[in-house]
């Protein structure tokens, strides 16, 4: 097939969540056999609906979605599905074929080896829950390889994933071969392979194509904006210029009045002719994690479990943290940062004392202290000591949480809009302990400094795991637990 021949093709699409939730309007855009593109736009844009209506899952309102005949296309989600996680390796892999594949063990091999995840015979018999969040996230990057689709789409799949790990993904993109769509809020990863950028804009419901990486795109967006900016300044200077004339001259009367009348005509002329500016991505507001004021030593670890190949270790550790005291997690994918967390959490570990009666906030990668099946409100209503509904309403507008989101189910909203809500309960719970497994995961990039600003100021005590220097760079740390020493 030509090179630049196109691979799927959209004219006219249109998609909504029932008649309330409106997602893309008349949609047109094309993507070439070969381009490596970079999907962008806010939480809750539609980025992964994007992604379902490119693989069939999603059908269109209207409008056609053209696809390359005998076209193949392989999507590496967010998060491995709920009922594929007691799944083994083997039947995890063969999960995604329709057809039986006998030559199967082979083939995990080839893409476990592409993700940079050490194989071995017994790994294909290993449950999947047992995987790190890093391991998962590699796990889900090979799902799609294995597939070896003609179109593969990629779904944050940065996420949980330590610098070797990135740096591998980063260089199986770079030669890749086939086409590939990504979605992602790491700049840097993105602009190491993309070369253009499908746009989409939550306010007008349509998506923008781009040439150039995603630094490019961030400046054309910038100066266009300037640009309306100044068209509009310079039109309500005219317009009003116009206003007082016609003012003038329709208090004159006789035959001025008509001068005037022609005059609001133009008014009228140049208000249409103002520039619709595109409203940029709103970031969430300021905001603070209360913590409850407590004295003394609150957090003491004096031992912990790390995994050595498949052996658990047990090492020694003497840390005790007070109040205001921010204790960061360092590790490879797969040593047991968030075993540890968790363990911590829900206090199963022998070697970890947590102060009697301090309340814990604790924020999963997978999101799992939400619950999923109530709406939003409900989900921030039981998170807080006492009721009190115009706070709580207050916290969820500062992190974008409209009034239609508060109505949907934890569930049903995207991976980037749980982060927000599992922000805006710890903010409900005020929290003496707070414990935070990759809270960058799934986030909008212009939120980070919002939120590494919160951690930085909090009082109580915090435990991190982040692969995200840059945002790591920007909290107060007093500890270090490296796991690998």
């Amino acid at each position: 097939m030509a090179r630049d021949e196109s691979i799927i093709r959209f004219e006219g699409v249109s998609f909504e969540y029932g008649h309330t939730k409106p997602i893309l309007d008349a949609v047109d855009f094309t993507v070439r056999r070969g381009m490596k593109l970079a999907v962008m736009g806010q939480n809750g844009a539609g980025k992964s609906t994007l992604f379902g209506l490119m693989t069939g899952a999603l059908t269109p309102e209207s409008g056609v979605i053209q696809r390359a005949h005998g076209m193949t296309t392989a999507t590496a989600s967010q998060v491995i599905p709920r009922d594929r996680m007691d799944h083994t390796v083997r039947e995890y892999f063969l999960s995604y074929f329709p057809e039986p594949v006998y030559d199967i063990d082979p083939r995990i091999d080839d893409v476990l080896e592409a993700v940079n995840l050490e194989h071995h015979e017994k790994l294909h018999d290993r449950v999947v829950r047992t995987f790190s969040g890093g391991q998962q996230a590699r796990l889900l990057l090979a799902s799609a390889l294995i597939r070896n689709p003609d179109l593969l789409l990629l779904d944050e799949p940065t996420n949980n994933l330590d610098k070797d790990g990135i740096e591998h993904l980063t260089k199986f993109l770079v030669e890749y071969r086939k086409t590939c769509i990504v979605i992602s809020h790491d700049a840097e990863f993105l602009n190491a392979f993309t070369t253009g950028v499908l746009y989409l804009d939550v306010f007008t419901k349509k998506i923008e194509q781009y040439p150039g990486n995603y630094n490019d795109v961030l400046e054309d967006i910038t100066v266009r904006i300037e640009r309306e900016n100044r068209t509009n300044a310079r039109l309500a200077k005219k317009i009003q210029e116009n206003k007082d004339k016609a003012n003038f001259f329709a208090q004159k009367g006789g035959k001025m009045r008509l001068v005037a009348k022609k005059m609001r005509t133009e008014v009228e002329e140049m208000e249409e002719a103002k520039v619709e500016v595109r409203k940029e991505d709103r970031t969430i507001r300021p905001f603070v994690i209360p913590a409850e004021s407590a004295g003394g030593v609150l957090f003491t670890l004096s031992s912990y479990t790390v995994r050595k190949g498949k052996k658990p270790v047990t090492k020694k550790a003497d840390i005790a943290l007070y109040r205001k005291g921010h204790l960061l997690l360092r590790g490879r994918n797969g040593i047991g940062k968030s075993t540890l967390l968790e363990s911590i959490a829900n206090g199963t570990n022998e070697g970890a004392r947590i102060a009697p009666g301090l309340k814990v906030g604790y924020y999963r990668q997978d999101f799992s202290t939400l619950d999923f099946g109530k709406t939003v409100y409900e989900a921030l209503e039981s998170v807080m000591p006492r009721r009190d509904e115009e706070r709580m309403r207050f916290v969820a507008a500062g992190f974008l949480l409209s009034a239609d989101v508060m109505r949907t189910k934890v569930g049903d909203l995207s991976e980037g809009q749980k982060g927000l809500v599992a922000f805006a309960s710890l903010v409900l719970e005020r929290p003496g302990l707070l414990i935070l497994d990759e809270p960058t995961n799934h986030i909008n990039f212009r939120h980070l400094p919002v939120i590494a600003k919160a951690l930085d100021a909090y009082e109580g005590v915090l435990l991190l795991v982040s692969h995200v220097p840059e945002f790591v760079a920007q909290i107060r740390i007093d500890e270090i637990l490296d796991l690998e020493k």
